[in-house]
C-alpha cells in the first residue's frame, strides 16, 4: 500500500508538471495568436538592422584603410629626396627643388582633405601648412597658428611645435618661447612636456638665460632618472631627457654633477 501510495504521487506530480507546462504554453499560444506576422517583421527588422551594422563596419574599415594609404602616398612626397637627376631604378617621383615637392605634396594633401573626414582631414591640413612654409611662409604660420585649436589633439600640439620652430628659426624667441611653454603645460604624448622643456632651454640659452635654461634642463634629467613604473622599477630614459643631459653637462658641468645617477635598466 505504501509502495502505491509513492508510485501515485509521483504519478499525480508528474500530471501537475504537464499540465502546468500545458497551460503555460496554451497561454503562450493565445499571447501570440494573431500577432505572427507583427513578430515576423520585428524579426526581419533586427536582422536588417544587424546586415546594416555589419556592412557599415566593413566600409568604414574599408575608407579608413583607402585614407590611410592616400595620406601615407602624400607623406612620401613631402619627404621625397630633392635631386636634379633621377634616381637610377626608382619609381619614386623625383624633384628639383622643394618648392616643387612642397607644391605636389599640398595637391595630395588637399585630395586626401577633400575626401575623408577626420582625423585624416585635419592631419593633411597640418601637412599642407607645414608645406606651404616654403612656398608662403606667412601664410603657412597664420595655417598653423589656425590649426594649433583644432579638435584633433594630435594636429594641435604637432601644429603648436611647427609653428614654434618656424618663429624661432626666424629668430622671434619670445613668441618660440611662449609656444613651447603651452606645449609644455599640455601634457600631450605627441609633443611630451620633455621634448617641449627641451626646447624651451635650448631658446633660453640663445637669449643668454643660462640660469633659466640650466634649471630647466636639471629638472627634466632629474624627473626622468627618478621615474618609476607600476611595477615599481626605472623608466627607460627618452631620448629628449638624454638630449637635455648632454645639454646641461655642456652648459653647466657643475649643475650636472648635481643629478642622481642613472638608475641602471632591465634589458628587455
Amino acid at each position: 500500500m505504501a509502495k502505491y501510495k509513492k508510485k501515485r504521487a509521483r504519478e499525480l506530480q508528474h500530471d501537475r508538471f504537464r499540465d502546468t507546462t500545458m497551460s503555460f504554453f496554451d497561454r503562450l499560444g493565445n499571447l501570440l495568436e494573431g500577432r505572427g506576422r507583427t513578430i515576423l517583421y520585428g524579426l526581419g527588422g533586427l536582422l536588417l538592422a544587424g546586415v546594416i551594422v555589419i556592412l557599415f563596419v566593413k566600409w568604414s574599415h574599408r575608407k579608413r584603410d583607402e585614407a590611410q594609404q592616400a595620406l601615407g602616398r602624400a607623406i612620401t612626397i613631402s619627404r621625397t629626396t630633392v635631386s636634379t637627376t633621377p634616381i637610377p631604378g626608382s619609381a619614386e617621383p623625383t624633384f628639383s627643388s622643394e618648392k616643387e615637392r612642397a607644391q605636389h605634396a599640398i595637391e595630395e594633401f588637399e585630395k586626401v582633405a577633400a575626401k575623408y573626414g577626420e582625423p585624416y582631414r585635419s592631419e593633411s591640413r597640418y601637412f599642407i601648412a607645414t608645406n606651404r612654409l616654403v612656398l608662403d611662409r606667412q601664410q603657412g604660420m597664420s595655417e598653423l597658428a589656425q590649426l594649433s585649436n583644432s579638435n584633433v589633439g594630435e594636429v594641435a600640439a604637432l601644429s603648436k611645435f611647427a609653428l614654434a620652430q618656424a618663429n624661432e628659426s626666424d629668430g622671434k624667441l619670445d613668441e618660440a618661447a611662449r609656444l613651447y611653454s603651452e606645449l609644455a603645460r599640455l601634457n600631450s604624448v605627441t609633443v611630451t612636456p620633455e621634448t617641449a622643456n627641451l626646447q624651451l632651454a635650448k631658446i633660453y640659452e640663445k637669449q643668454g638665460k643660462k640660469q633659466e635654461a640650466a634649471d630647466l634642463l636639471f629638472n627634466i634629467v632629474d624627473a626622468s632618472r627618478k621615474a618609476k613604473g607600476s611595477d615599481n622599477q626605472p623608466v627607460p630614459q627618452s631620448s629628449a631627457a638624454r638630449e637635455a643631459a648632454d645639454e646641461l653637462q655642456k652648459l653647466d658641468p657643475d649643475r650636472y654633477a648635481k643629478l642622481p645617477p642613472e638608475s641602471p635598466t632591465l634589458p628587455g
